[in-house]
């Protein structure tokens, strides 16, 4: 399904980053960064500007094709992994920064996924998230309107335990993030630490 979402010259979701995730990394010196179900590659490639070095991992190897010409074009350079979520591995205290933007998965595979990430993290590293809740079907400006596949704060502070949730809430705004992101949303934030000493 995702090859053939993004087999098209269009960034489907357009190619500047999350305005979430802008505001949320702003000041961080460069760091070692995971970007979750990256798609077209418009936060791995924002990020790279940064000077993070940052690695960007989907299941859509045409997805990820465009993110390597959206990096080219930017003059900035990614690494890029075709691997299925549900059997990633995330090697532990591994990253200074992981980013799950968008990335709606079935709840095993997030609550696998989610605590690998949490030990994932070097101490001190963050987690950041933006993700639609339940309160976004039926709205038709995007996501998944399927019921498993939505998030809550709830759940979200379970899946990420020994995390410090330093953002964390559930709130309507508006997206305009290419085509499929258009519109207001129902989403959930968070951004989590770990701690320094565990």
């Amino acid at each position: 399904m995702w090859d053939q979402r993004y087999a098209t010259d269009e960034y489907v979701y357009g190619t500047k980053p999350n305005d979430f995730l802008l505001t949320a990394v702003a000041g961080l010196p460069p760091q070692r960064v995971l970007c979750l179900a990256e798609g077209e590659g418009r936060n791995a490639v924002y990020l790279a500007s940064l000077g993070h070095e940052v690695l960007a991992v989907d299941a859509s190897a045409v997805g990820l094709a465009k993110a390597q010409r959206l990096a080219a074009e930017r003059g900035v350079q990614i690494v890029t992994e075709v691997a299925d979520l549900a059997t990633y591995a995330i090697a532990p205290d591994s990253f200074d920064l992981i980013v799950s933007i968008f990335c709606h998965l079935v709840p095993p595979v997030r609550q696998r996924l989610y605590r690998q990430a949490v030990l994932g993290l070097r101490p001190g590293g963050r987690f950041i998230l933006e993700a639609y809740t339940l309160q976004q079907i039926g709205r038709g400006t995007g996501g998944p309107q399927v019921p498993e596949l939505l998030y809550d704060l709830a759940t979200l502070r379970s899946d990420l335990a020994g995390l410090r949730l330093i953002h964390a809430q559930e709130l309507e705004r508006a997206l305009h993030e290419g085509r499929l992101h258009d519109g207001v949303g129902a989403v959930v934030q968070v951004v989590g630490l770990r701690p320094e000493s565990v």
